[in-house]
Parts: C-alpha cells; structure tokens; sequence
C-alpha cells in the first residue's frame, strides 16, 4: 500500500517525541478539552460508547470524553508509564472513574481487533514515523460502523501578525528538528491522503483553526513559547545539533514576548481533521 511520496515512514516505526514533557509543554497541552480540540467528534459520543484516546498526553480532553460517554469507558494510552501519570492525575484530580490507563505504541495497539466503537488521536500522527500504519492499528481495534477520528495542525500553515524574522527562524528550526525525530510537522494537510492509503473509504475530512489575538490569549501563546524554545526538549536538540546557540533562541523568545505585547498581534493554527468510519 505504501507509495513512494506519501511522505510517511515505514522503515522505522519509532520517533522521538519533539515537544518532550517540559511545564511549558504540559502548560500548552493542558488547555486543550474535547470542545477546542474534539468539537467535529463530539456529536457522534453518547453515554455508554466505548473510547480508546491515543496518546492522551496530560489527560484533559481524555477525562472531557470520559464524562460525555458515562457509563461507557475511555481507554488512554501512552509510548511509557510516566507520560501516562500525567493523565492519571488529571483523572483523579477530576474523580473520572471510568477511565483505563495502559502503555502503547499506535504502531502495534495491544487490544484485539474490534474493541472500541471511537478511537482517537488528537496532535500524534504528526509525532509517529509511520502515519499509515498507525491509522490502520487504529482501524483494526475499532469495531466496524465505528469512528476512527484524528487532528493534527499544519505548522507552515501557521499565519502571524506582526512578522517577526525571529519567528520565521523559529518555524525553520521547528520544522528541522521535528523531521529529524521523524515526524511531519504539516500533518493537517495530509490527513485526508494518509486516511485514504490507510484503506478508509468512508472519510468526512475537515479543518478548523485555534486563533490567539486577544490580550490574554496573546500572553498565553507568546509567554509559553518563549519558555518552550529555552527549557524543552527542543531546546536540547537544537542546542546539541548545532543548529541554533543560545543567544539565537533568546532572540526568538524575546520575538515571542514582543509579539505577545503587540496591540495588533494575531496568531491561526489550522488543523486537519478526520472522521473515519471503519
């Protein structure tokens, strides 16, 4: 099934994680719920549907789909058990108790075929090596008539206001880094081609976009980013690689805060979207 230029990778199935679990990435993640990041699923969940959520990061939109589907049960998975403790937290500290916690790659999902009426994956097909592959394991333990369903946002499709060079420099290093772990940080625009190479015939492909312009939201994004680009995960490897020094990240944090304080500032994220029934 695999095409030359589909741009997914199949020769290894592992990818380094290129965000890392850094507070300032876990700041990022933790303001994601079922209704900004899961709104075109929501209306095919009810009580009682079962749910397996694919690489549920901090939990928050995994404990929002355990409340919309009680009695039913939701499943988080995550690549280790410390990556999974972050959910469990956020499932006791909002006393969900109807949620299972198990260590897995999407890769090779170790639940037998036909298990879960939804499985989901918000922002991880943009993390794996092989996007294909990992669409067909979640297909193979949705039970048939059920909704595979993933989002992923598009980075060269971000658009900003004001231009900043030392933001153009941060979205070429971004974008550097993630393909080294191998991943595709433009996954959104992909979505609907690697859905269809994964065997789907029943596809409602979508797009929707985060937008950051008020004050406040500017002073989130903006303030997150300039910790993010000094003290994660990428920091380390763009530091070890050689291709950035620290003067270079400071300059872009100090872009991303006078971005933050421009009265005019505007930031979109589009993401694709995709509906699959298997």
């Amino acid at each position: 099934m695999n095409q030359p230029d589909s741009g997914h990778r199949t020769q290894d199935h592992t990818a380094v994680y290129t965000h890392g679990h850094h507070e300032s990435v876990l700041r990022s993640h933790r303001q994601r719920t079922a209704e900004n990041s899961a709104g075109y699923l929501l209306p095919h969940l009810g009580a009682g549907v079962s749910v397996l959520d694919v690489g549920c990061g901090p939990g928050t939109i995994t404990s929002d789909l355990a409340a919309l589907v009680t009695p039913g049960r939701v499943t988080a998975v995550e690549v280790t058990d410390t990556a999974l403790e972050l959910a469990r937290t956020e499932a006791a500290e909002r006393g969900s108790t109807n949620i299972d916690f198990v260590v897995a790659d999407v890769h090779a999902l170790g639940f037998p075929d036909d298990t879960f009426d939804v499985v989901h994956a918000h922002q991880v097909l943009q993390h794996v090596a092989d996007p294909v592959h990992a669409l067909q394991e979640m297909r193979r333990v949705c039970k048939p008539g059920g909704f595979v369903a993933a989002r992923d946002s598009d980075y060269t499709g971000f658009v900003w206001f004001p231009q900043f060079p030392a933001l153009d420099r941060w979205m070429e290093l971004y974008q550097r880094a993630a393909r080294a772990n191998g991943g595709e940080p433009d996954a959104g625009r992909r979505m609907l081609s690697w859905a269809r190479e994964a065997g789907f015939t029943d596809i409602v492909p979508s797009a929707d976009v985060w937008c950051f312009a008020t004050p406040d939201e500017r002073a989130w994004w903006g303030g997150m980013w300039a910790d993010r680009i000094l003290q994660s995960a990428l920091t380390d490897q763009l530091l070890d690689a050689g291709w950035a020094d620290r003067a270079e990240l400071e300059a872009i944090a100090a872009a991303w805060r006078a971005w933050a304080t421009a009265e005019d500032g505007w930031l979109a994220i589009p993401h694709g979207q995709l509906l699959c029934r298997a």
